[in-house]
């Protein structure tokens, strides 16, 4: 048998190997690029697929495929840092990812950017993580830091009282502790364009999975991380494009702007059933920045007179240029809305 049929022989009988697996096969008769010459054969004649690169690179068999995990894993001083070359970097190291639709890899590196310089210039961390991998239809990346983190970070800067209301302020847009550098819309849009995306940051964690349209914010008390991690998720069939979730948010698309936000108003009651004044004004705070908000009312079973107020005659008549349309609503919230609007 010679070492062409060895190496398939081998891939039959595994779900992935080595070349070290080939050369203990072999009883280490070969050297490594002499039997690495025999496996490039078998990957460009496509009865052999590859992960990774240099002397940790697995092979499959083309129907194994999918046991591949594809990763690129590394630690960079921050200093200095260019987020492009990272990208470029981690592009070179997994040549599969330039095998996905374009749609998918526009999205990935609008993605994997924002989150990698907001790390550089955000954290103060003195060293950023980060992780890509692609396995099966799943192309995910992680960008960890041990820096100051993102909610206390929007904390100190807005003068707010919990991580929550940081939170509640990121997810509007717009916001950003470096308004002269920043547009505060990277972590806004990549939320968007994920399938799942989620920020850890000392004990507290945002989940927004947009596979179930739901948002999540909780407390780890048994995995405290200090300064934020980042994970992007988006499956290599998902058919929306960057351009549709930027249009999504514009007010009107032929001008290119972001003016237009969504707010989940669940995320304000805190397990109350009437919702108060002062929670509407923390819904209120920083939207003089848009033309449009969207007030989505799901899961909110009721609000009170005074909430439903403050929103649609008090902010209404300070800015009545700014457009205000609630959706969502059971019979008394639109109701309590009703009696305002009248």
């Amino acid at each position: 048998m010679n070492i062409k049929d060895k190496v398939i022989s081998l891939s039959k009988k595994r779900k992935s190997f080595s070349t070290n697996d080939v050369l203990n096969e072999l009883g280490k008769k070969y050297t490594r690029a002499y039997v690495g010459r025999f496996i490039n054969e078998l990957i460009r004649e496509g009865k052999l697929s590859k992960s990774g690169s240099t002397r940790s690179a697995l092979y499959a068999s083309s129907e194994k495929a999918r046991f591949l995990s594809n990763v690129f894993e590394k630690r960079y001083k921050n200093k200095e840092l260019k987020e492009h070359e990272i990208l470029a970097e981690f592009r070179k190291a997994l040549p599969s990812i330039e095998n996905l639709p374009e749609h998918i890899k526009s999205i990935f590196n609008y993605a994997f950017s924002e989150m990698v310089n907001n790390a550089i210039d955000h954290s103060s961390a003195p060293y950023i993580d980060v992780r890509v991998e692609k396995t099966a239809h799943i192309l995910r990346f992680f960008v960890r830091d041990s820096g100051i983190g993102v909610f206390r970070n929007v904390m100190k800067d807005r003068k707010l009282i919990s991580e929550l209301e940081a939170m509640q302020d990121l997810l509007k847009g717009k916001t950003t502790t470096m308004p002269n550098a920043h547009s505060g819309e990277g972590i806004f849009f990549t939320s968007k364009v994920a399938d799942v995306f989620i920020l850890d940051s000392f004990e507290y964690q945002l989940k927004i999975d947009n596979k179930i349209n739901d948002i999540f914010f909780s407390e780890l008390h048994s995995q405290k991380k200090k300064g934020t991690n980042v994970t992007f998720e988006i499956d290599d069939r998902h058919n929306g494009h960057l351009s549709d979730v930027f249009t999504t948010y514009y007010t009107d698309p032929s001008e290119l702007a972001f003016d237009k936000t969504e707010i989940q108003v669940k995320l304000y009651a805190m397990g109350s059933i009437y919702i108060s004044r002062s929670q509407a004004r923390r819904i209120l705070q920083g939207l003089d920045k848009f033309k449009t908000v969207i007030l989505d009312f799901d899961k909110v079973p009721g609000v009170g007179q005074s909430f439903a107020d403050e929103i649609f005659r008090v902010f209404h008549n300070k800015h009545p240029d700014i457009i205000i349309t609630p959706v969502n609503m059971n019979e008394a919230v639109r109701f309590m809305v009703g009696r305002v609007a009248m």
